[in-house]
C-alpha cells in the first residue's frame, strides 16, 4: 500500500457501479476498459501520453458481466484474470479477511504514518489527495475518504472495488502519476518468525512448527511465479537510499500469531486479543494460499494436511508465533 498527498486535482476520480444499474447492456455501452481473455494489464490514465504502456484504460461501469469477466476461478476460489505473479484470491472471502485484517493493524500500528493527518488538514489553499497502491478490499482509502471529505481519493488494484478506484497493474510504472503526490507512506507486510527468530525450513521438510512451514511454501510459489515475498524487509532501505525521499522513518510490529500469551493484565490481555484475530486472518490466509500452492505443483493432500496442522497449531496457542510487520513512511524531497 503506498498513501500520499497532492497539491491538485490532477487525476480524476473513476467511477465503479454496482449490479444494480439498471441492465449490463445498458451500462456496459459507456466502458472503455477490454476485459477479454486472461489481460495481464490494464491502463488507467485517460491521456495515453501521460501512461506507461499497457493496454486500455480503466473507465467502466461495473456490472455483472464486466465481473465474470474481471474474476477466473481456480480451485474453488475467485482469482485476479490479469495478473499471473499475483495468485491470492480477490473473492469477497478474501476481501472479508482483508477488512478484519485492517481493522486489526489500526488497533497496533495505528490508522495513518502520525505526520498524515497534520498534512492532510484542509488549509484552504491546496487541493489535498491520498493515493492507496494495492487497495485490497478498500477498507482503508474509504476511511480516508470518511475523515477527510474535502480531499481526493485515488485507489488502485488488479480488480474493481466497490467504490472509485482504477484497475491497473502497478508493475507497469506509475508515470501517470509523476509530480502529482507530495507524500508516501508506504506500509508492507509479513514475515513469519519463531520467538522473533526468523524461521526457512528447506524445501522438502514437513515437520512442525507447522505455521512457519507454510509460508515457507508460500514465499517459494510467489518467487517462483516472479513475485517477491521478502519485499517488506528490503522497503527501508530502497526508501532510504532513493534520492526522491526524506525523513525516513521504519517501524517493525511484532504481532503474536495466537494468543498464546500469559497473564490476565491489560497489555497481555490487548496483545492475546490481537492474536486471536491474527490467528483468523492467518488461518484464512492459508485457505487463501490454496490456489497459488496447488498451481505451484504441491499435491492437494500435501497442502491440506499442512493447512489442518497449521490451523491447529494455531488453534492450540502454545506455539509462540509472530508476525512482524515492517512499516515504512517518507516525505518527498523538496
Amino acid at each position: 500500500m503506498l498513501s500520499a498527498t497532492m497539491s491538485a486535482h490532477a487525476y480524476p476520480r473513476l467511477d465503479i457501479l454496482s449490479d444494480d444499474s439498471d441492465s449490463d447492456a445498458e451500462s456496459d455501452r459507456y466502458t472503455e476498459m477490454s476485459l477479454d481473455g486472461s489481460v495481464a494489464s490494464t491502463k488507467t490514465s485517460l491521456d495515453e501520453s501521460m501512461r506507461s504502456a499497457s493496454p486500455a484504460p480503466s473507465v467502466f461501469s461495473f456490472t455483472s458481466s464486466l465481473r465474470a469477466q474481471a474474476y477466473r476461478q481456480e480451485y474453488g476460489r475467485g482469482l485476479n484474470n490479469y495478473s499471473e505473479v499475483y495468485r491470492l484470491p480477490a473473492d469477497e472471502e478474501e476481501l472479508d479477511r482483508l477488512d478484519k485484517q485492517h481493522i486489526m493493524f489500526c488497533k497496533v500500528m495505528g490508522k495513518y504514518p502520525p505526520p498524515l493527518p497534520q498534512i492532510m488538514a484542509d488549509d484552504g489553499f491546496e487541493v489535498k489527495a491520498i493515493l492507496d497502491l494495492g487497495c485490497g478490499s478498500g477498507s482503508w482509502i474509504m476511511d480516508v475518504a470518511r475523515e477527510f471529505p474535502h480531499c481526493s481519493a485515488v485507489a488502485v488494484d488488479l480488480v474493481p472495488m466497490q467504490s472509485l478506484s482504477e484497475v491497473d497493474d502497478i508493475n507497469l510504472g506509475l508515470e501517470h502519476f509523476y509530480g502529482d503526490f507530495q507524500r508516501r507512506a508506504l506500509p508492507a507486510h509479513f514475515v513469519g518468525r519463531l520467538d522473533k527468530q526468523p524461521l526457512l525450513p528447506p524445501a522438502g521438510t514437513f515437520h512442525p512448527p507447522w505455521t512457519p512451514l507454510f509460508m515457507s511454501y508460500v514465499h517459494r510459489a510467489v518467487k517462483d511465479r516472479g513475485g517477491d515475498a521478502e519485499a517488506s524487509t528490503h522497503m527501508y532501505e530502497w526508501v532510504s537510499t532513493h534520492p526522491a525521499f526524506e525523513d525516513v522513518v521504519y517501524r517493525p510490529f511484532w504481532i503474536p500469531c495466537s494468543p498464546w500469551m500469559s497473564g490476565n493484565d491489560p497489555v497481555t490481555k490487548f496483545w492475546n486479543e490481537v492474536g486471536a484475530t491474527m490467528r483468523d486472518d492467518v488461518q484464512a490466509f492459508f485457505r487463501s494460499s490454496r490456489p497459488l500452492l496447488l498451481g505451484h505443483g504441491l499435491g492437494e493432500e500435501f497442502v491440506d494436511t499442512m493447512t489442518r496442522n497449521a490451523c491447529e497449531e494455531l488453534d492450540d496457542a502454545v506455539t509462540p508465533v509472530y508476525v512482524l510487520i515492517d512499516n515504512v513512511y517518507a516525505r518527498k524531497r523538496h
